[in-house]
């Protein structure tokens, strides 16, 4: 799990995220499906190992 903390100028928590940490590879899925054929999905996508239940946090 990964946590982004926002602290303001005096140190005071403002903003807490909390995210799966393959949150951030889902934007790398479209550009490694370019100019591939659809039977490659299944590969490519196991290969990022991408939670779609941690997705929603």
């Amino acid at each position: 799990i990964v946590h982004r903390a926002e602290l303001d100028a005096d140190g005071i928590l403002t903003r807490l995220k909390i995210v799966d940490p393959s949150f951030f590879n889902w934007p790398a899925l479209p550009v490694a499906l370019t100019d591939t054929i659809v039977p490659d999905f299944p590969l490519t996508n196991k290969s990022f190992n991408l939670s779609y239940a941690g997705n929603d946090l």
